[in-house]
């Protein structure tokens, strides 16, 4: 049971990322703002919040690879997601490329 619950924890990250506002979809604000304000983080749609929130959904998520991976399948995935981390992060924040972000979103 704890097993079941430790990986269902794990799948949080994920979850968050996909979650997180995209600027560009004036569909997707309302939504966003609506729920984050129901539960009271309604500040969280502010810009200069999106860096850090998502640098540390990210860290999670790399985190979660790291947990175990020796025992799992290598390093081998825990290196791969670093690199898409860093993509996403990169892409997003310093040169500004939806494209280059969503390669890095989807590798």
């Amino acid at each position: 049971m704890s097993r079941r619950w430790k990986q269902g924890l794990m799948t949080l990250p994920g979850v968050g990322v996909s979650l997180l506002p995209k600027l560009a979809c004036p569909f997707c604000w309302p939504a966003y703002a609506g729920l984050l304000s129901s539960v009271g983080l309604g500040f969280l749609i502010s810009a200069k919040y999106l860096l850090p929130i998502t640098a540390t959904v990210l860290v999670l998520a790399v985190g979660a690879l790291a947990f175990q991976a020796r025992r799992r399948h290598g390093y081998g995935p825990f290196l791969f997601g670093a690199l898409a981390a860093a993509g996403v992060l990169v892409s997003k924040f310093w040169w500004e490329s939806n494209p280059a972000m969503y390669t890095a979103v989807g590798s």
